[in-house]
């Protein structure tokens, strides 16, 4: 086996690191929840949602011990990355193309992971983060480069394929394949929980992709936007209350899936 390889099975062997990367599911689903609330509030008020990753870092700042809940979420997240990484080069699916997919998918796993943890350490360290300013910046920038269209309704299919993915995986169960569950009314309430979670986040996530397509279609950079101007897209549409309200809700439900994750992950 080479080095890498050699690492990644030491990773997978240490209890510690299992330990954390479990708790990395909880504090995936602390965020999740809280992100979902936010949504769901934004109903009321009508006003813009701030829902997404810096809008929970926002709000979990402001709790008490809210600063060391944040580090204690970027240390669940980069044992998590970790991990995924492992399993990345772990990987030993004996269809090449499926191993490859499957690499593929743990890898942008590990990236996503990484984005929320580092998140959290400018929260914890007083800084600010705007995912709609930050796609809109690199928005700008993609499109004063040459094949700036191209590459920012790459970047755009991509994010919109991955939201898509989430919404197969909940659709068709596939989620399960990685749990240990228990039998029972327990098993059919994290399932439920699991199938509703992935599909309202996989709209979410669909719908962001969409926003970068269309700011490289109108070459305007400000039509791109995060999680945050995905849902306030949601909320434009006709009955768009009702719509980001169950979007909320099922994110809320996607974080408690995580919280049962942490406990029955096949690791």
């Amino acid at each position: 086996m080479s080095s890498p390889k050699n690492a990644a099975q030491a990773a997978q062997n240490s209890t510690a690191l299992e330990t954390l990367a479990r708790a990395g599911y909880v504090v995936l689903g602390i965020v999740h929840v809280v992100i979902g609330l936010i949504a769901i509030s934004s109903v009321a008020s009508a006003g813009s949602t701030e829902a997404d990753q810096g809008g929970a870092m926002a709000r979990i700042q402001q709790t008490p011990w809210g600063v060391a809940l944040l580090w204690v979420i970027a240390v669940g997240l980069f044992a998590l990355t970790i991990w995924q990484i492992a399993e990345a080069l772990l990987e030993r699916d004996p269809d090449a193309k499926k191993k490859w997919a499957h690499r593929v998918k743990f890898l942008g796993t590990a990236v996503a992971y990484i984005a929320i943890a580092v998140t959290a350490i400018v929260y914890a360290l007083g800084g600010r983060s705007d995912s709609s300013q930050s796609s809109q910046t690199l928005s700008a920038q993609l499109l004063a480069s040459a094949g700036g269209v191209f590459a920012l309704s790459l970047v755009g299919l991509i994010v919109a394929g991955i939201g898509i993915a989430f919404i197969v995986r909940g659709c068709t169960r596939a989620f399960t394949k990685h749990l240990a569950l228990p039998g029972g009314t327990t098993k059919k309430g994290i399932v439920a929980f699991g199938i509703v979670g992935y599909v309202a986040k996989g709209v979410a996530v669909a719908v962001t992709g969409v926003l970068f397509v269309v700011a490289a279609v109108t070459h305007d950079p400000q039509a791109a936007g995060g999680l945050d101007a995905a849902l306030d897209s949601l909320a434009a549409l006709p009955f768009g209350a009702a719509i980001l309200w169950l979007v909320g809700a099922g994110l809320v439900l996607y974080g408690i899936f995580c919280f049962a994750r942490a406990r029955y992950a096949r690791m």
